[in-house]
């Protein structure tokens, strides 16, 4: 094939490329401008996350020792770079005994060199309730001695498919620094369009 034939069915492969690549931009561009104009309702709902680390029925592990600076005193201390990953029980009330209404499983990990602050990241699964078999994902900084902490939802699936709102966590209580329940009050605005 001649150099000339080259040069121009490669310029043309250019122009396609771009042209669908800006193409593709419109089509993205228009459907975010529609799924942000989309109504959503609110949801609100109250959990109680249940963090046991030690003991029979242990929900959490420390898979990662942290070597950084100790943020809280006492044996082991806890440092920077402490890493846990948990699937913690859900429940109507502070009790454990309470009913069931899910898990929360993912991970934090003790992210700040200064305060005993968390990343968090989970998925709250819901397994009971008009939410049954949705979830939905939380993460954000969890400052511990804070009385009131705000996380942010994330995003979904079934009933909150692309989710997003807040959590106010609380601590409820914290034993021996290892096994603490937790209060989590959830504001979701649900996209009108996501279903089970």
């Amino acid at each position: 094939m001649p150099v000339a034939k080259l040069k121009q069915v490669g310029s043309l492969h250019v122009f396609v490329y771009f042209v669908s690549s800006a193409a593709l931009a419109v089509l993205l561009s228009a459907s975010w401008q529609w799924l942000a104009a989309a109504p959503t309702r609110p949801a609100r709902m109250r959990l109680f996350m249940h963090d046991v680390l030690i003991g029979p029925g242990a929900t959490a592990a420390e898979v990662v020792n942290g070597t950084g600076p100790s943020l809280f005193e006492g044996e082991p201390p806890l440092r920077f770079g402490h890493v846990v990953v948990m699937d913690d029980a859900l429940t109507e009330g502070s009790n454990p005994a309470s009913r069931p209404v899910g898990r929360a499983q993912g991970m934090y990990v003790f992210a700040s060199m200064h305060d005993p602050a968390l990343l968090l990241c989970m998925n709250v699964v819901l397994t009971a309730g008009p939410y049954s078999g949705s979830t939905f994902t939380v993460v954000g900084r969890d400052n511990m001695v804070k009385p009131l902490r705000e996380l942010s939802v994330v995003g979904g699936t079934g009933r909150f498919r692309m989710a997003t709102g807040y959590v106010l966590w609380r601590t409820a209580s914290w034993q021996q620094r290892k096994n603490a329940v937790l209060d989590l009050d959830v504001f979701i605005h649900v996209h009108a369009y996501a279903h089970a």
